[in-house]
């Protein structure tokens, strides 16, 4: 397949080489153009531009600035909602990792309230995105145990970040043969919980 990936940091750069490593074609990224506040390249950047593969700059990914020829749309670790307009000119449409049981706490800090809230499980969810914010069809989905203790970053680099990239590979197992797996999510049991304290998803797509 073609692939384009939209997100940043180690987890973007992780699914940038479970992709190419499988064997797809990378089409190109969106990411920021520097990791947080520093000069550094943000680390999904730099893979790409190491292999000579497209950037765009984060927050300005839409319908027009998508390559041609894309047939799946990943997001990793993305902060900018990817609008229909944008989805549909890939073939198979957008896929992305939620560090949450959807459609339980849907929204942008699912881990920080799963703990918040003194949830004892929590899981992953690879979904299809649709114009709904982490409403679409469930791809893959695993659940795990809170550790006693845990903090955001202990459970997103202990269990949620390496559960991301196996349920990646598990949704990119299934489109390599053939298989579309989509469950829709149930509306009627959604959550869903503002930042807890950053700002909205861009969107650079507005008309969706």
């Amino acid at each position: 397949m073609r692939i384009f990936i939209a997100g940043q940091k180690a987890f973007g750069e992780q699914v940038y080489k479970l992709c190419a490593a499988r064997g797809h074609e990378i089409a190109g990224v969106s990411a920021p153009p520097f990791a947080g506040d520093g000069d550094k390249p943000d680390r999904l950047r730099a893979a790409a531009e190491k292999d000579g593969a497209p950037w765009i700059e984060a927050g300005k990914l839409n319908a027009a600035a998508l390559p041609d020829g894309v047939d799946l749309i990943c997001a990793a670790h993305s902060h900018d909602f990817i609008g229909r307009k944008t989805r549909e000119r890939a073939r198979l449409g957008a896929i992305g990792y939620h560090p949450s049981l959807l459609p339980l706490h849907r929204g942008r800090d699912a881990i920080v309230w799963t703990l918040h809230m003194g949830e004892k499980v929590t899981g992953g969810t690879i979904y299809w995105m649709n114009d709904i914010m982490d409403g679409g069809d469930i791809a893959a989905q695993e659940h795990i145990f809170v550790p006693p203790g845990a903090t955001a970053g202990d459970l997103w680099r202990d269990q949620l970040f390496p559960l991301g990239l196996k349920l990646y590979e598990r949704v990119l197992s299934d489109l390599e043969r053939g298989i579309i797996v989509r469950q829709p999510q149930n509306h009627d049991l959604a959550t869903w919980e503002p930042s807890w304290d950053r700002p909205p998803l861009k969107r650079p797509d507005p008309e969706g």
